[in-house]
């Protein structure tokens, strides 16, 4: 019996996965949000709650959560020994300061608030001293992944968070001490924390130096059989050994598992690792987000929703507030602080040990456990939510401080001068055909990327966004020789387009094309020339083909200027700009003769 449990559990695992996660990646909402929302749905607080009135609910709910954990908690082990893959002991010593600086200080103000506020609002002194410690932590599982999905780990924002969640990890030892001295009478907490942080300090340096004396000789023993097989076991061995010894000093199993991706990020594995690795984090990962989401009690949460709700405001504005004052103090720029903070708002996955630890030493009720993991998981649940808003206030922010630095100022003046729309590489080239020819040109991007590599170059270029005909005219739109269309996206093209034309209906206006299809919609709007790039790719390309073949250079540069005027004479009249094959041939001149 206990196997067709098992069997069915998995199976309506693949189920929900099937279902929910595609559903949410076709919104946009993100896998793991997608797997949160399954994890509610078929747990015991999902179907599993009514089952007892509609027992078919019952084939479709997971009641035993803790068989699952274990599996899901692989999952969290293979995504930090990823990570850990992707930087290396020299990145990671770059983001060593704000890892201890800002990470320091936000655990240190989070637990302090959190403390406070439960005193005050009537919990003994252990109830709040264990609420301040286990909330004070965030999910390195979900914020890391919901980086990754979004492509932001790599950003000033995703490598400060990162940081400070690593430090997090580490302060799991003496937080476990603390919460035992709580349940023994006369015993000393300052000393407790000087003991946990240096047993955390110890484990790592014993981890590091293991590593580089017995994984990596290890690996190489692997790499040198060709089996693909062993590496695959040796690797798995290497992530839940490391993450075992970790665990089994106190610390944080995931903590482990990314000093192992760490000692190998240099290595010759690196990259193969990554691949073998991918497919059991990616499943094991989402296990174990559907088992945050099962250990949601919505029975609870309908009953008590005000209390529920209103301890998850005050934790989220809590955590967000100390985590923007924890890296403005250490001076971190506001937009990175912003984002920061929204992905920190919530609670991690320690938090529901350290409250099953409490409640087995009897420092807090069963009540205070019970609402304090319902208000943790539904913190959890709303991260990559928050995630996701924190990054586009923090983008608003960056967009405003650039257009404050580098945004065209009332001060220009400009006349018989080029603007140029898009200063990426297209931009970029026709700005140094102009320079010289001594023609004096201005450009316009909305990527501070290209804005500051353009003015370390020395081009007159600001930050501004090229369809907006206030920034064209503050730049001399009525006294400009010519506009130069170059963005990469085609609506941002026809906008510009139909900006000039809009508001100087005689300007000159020259554009770039993704396609010849594009070309044709933008010539209908007005453009006085365009340059379709695809159609210049594949004839450059073609050209290469017949000098190669042994075609005269003469009768190459004919054959592609015939091809150019053949689909210009086409976009002019109308047709289909594509069939050049055809007219070539209909043309009756042949430079080849």
């Amino acid at each position: 019996m206990e196997h067709l449990a098992a069997g069915r559990e998995l199976l309506v695992f693949l189920v929900a996965a099937g279902i929910v996660v595609p559903l949410f990646q076709y919104l946009r909402l993100g896998v793991v949000l997608g797997f949160l929302i399954a994890g509610v749905a078929v747990g015991p607080g999902g179907f599993g709650h009514l089952a007892g009135s509609w027992p078919v609910f019952g084939y479709a709910a997971i009641s035993d959560v803790t068989r699952l954990q274990t599996l899901g908690d692989l999952g969290v082990l293979f995504l930090l020994f990823t990570i850990g893959l992707e930087l290396s002991l020299s990145r990671l010593a770059a983001i060593g300061r704000m890892m201890v600086s800002v990470g320091g200080l936000q655990v240190g103000l989070a637990t302090l608030a959190i403390y406070g506020l439960a005193a005050l609002s009537g919990f003994e002194f252990d109830d709040s001293l264990v609420l301040g410690m286990a909330l004070a932590l965030s999910s390195t599982a979900i914020v890391t992944q919901s980086l990754v999905e979004r492509k932001r780990l790599g950003s000033v924002a995703g490598r400060t968070t990162l940081g400070v969640l690593i430090l997090q990890d580490l302060t799991v030892v003496p937080i476990v001490i603390v919460v035992g001295i709580l349940g023994t009478a006369g015993a000393s907490v300052g000393w407790a924390l000087v003991q946990g942080i240096g047993i955390a300090a110890a484990v790592v340096v014993a981890v590091l130096a293991l590593g580089r004396f017995l994984v990596r000789p290890l690996m190489q023993l692997a790499g040198a059989t060709g089996n693909r097989t062993l590496l695959i076991a040796i690797t798995l061995l290497i992530i839940v050994a490391a993450g075992g010894l970790t665990a089994a000093a106190g610390l944080s199993s995931a903590l482990g598992a990314f000093l192992a991706g760490l000692l190998l990020s240099e290595s010759e594995y690196r990259h193969q690792l990554d691949i073998e690795v991918e497919p059991f984090r990616d499943l094991l990962l989402g296990l174990f987000f559907m088992t945050v989401g099962m250990t949601i009690d919505l029975a609870m949460v309908i009953d008590q929703w005000w209390m529920v709700f209103g301890a998850l405001v005050v934790l989220l504005t809590v955590k967000m507030a100390t985590a923007y004052a924890a890296s403005r103090v250490i001076r971190v720029e506001k937009a990175v602080a912003v984002e920061m903070a929204f992905l920190l708002a919530g609670a991690g996955e320690f938090a529901f040990v350290m409250f099953q630890l409490a409640y087995r030493d009897k420092v807090i009720d069963a009540d205070v456990a019970h609402l304090a993991t319902t208000v943790a998981a539904l913190s959890m649940l709303f991260t990559p939510f928050l995630g996701m808003i924190g990054t586009r206030i923090g983008h608003r922010i960056d967009t405003r401080n650039h257009a404050r630095r580098h945004g065209v100022g009332d001060d220009e003046e400009y006349s018989g001068h080029v603007i140029i729309g898009g200063f990426g590489r297209f931009g970029g080239t026709v700005a140094r055909l102009l320079q010289a020819e001594d023609i004096p040109y201005v450009g316009l991007d909305l990527d501070i990327a290209h804005v500051e590599r353009a003015k370390q170059a020395g081009h007159p270029v600001f930050f501004g966004d090229a369809t907006r005909p206030e920034i064209l005219a503050k730049l001399g739109g009525d006294r400009a020789l010519a506009f130069v269309v170059t963005p990469d996206r085609s609506e941002v093209a026809e906008s510009m387009i139909v900006a000039v034309l809009t508001n100087w209906p005689e300007a000159t206006v020259h554009a770039r094309a993704r396609s010849v299809a594009h070309a044709q919609e933008l010539l209908d709007l007005g453009a006085t020339h365009v340059v379709p790039e695809a159609l210049e790719g594949s004839l450059q390309l073609a050209g290469q083909l017949l000098s190669t073949i042994g075609l005269p250079d003469e009768a190459v540069e004919q054959r592609l200027a015939l091809a150019r005027e053949i689909v210009r004479a086409r976009l002019r009249s109308g047709d289909d700009p594509d069939m050049i094959g055809p007219k070539l041939s209909e043309s009756g001149h042949d430079p080849l003769s």
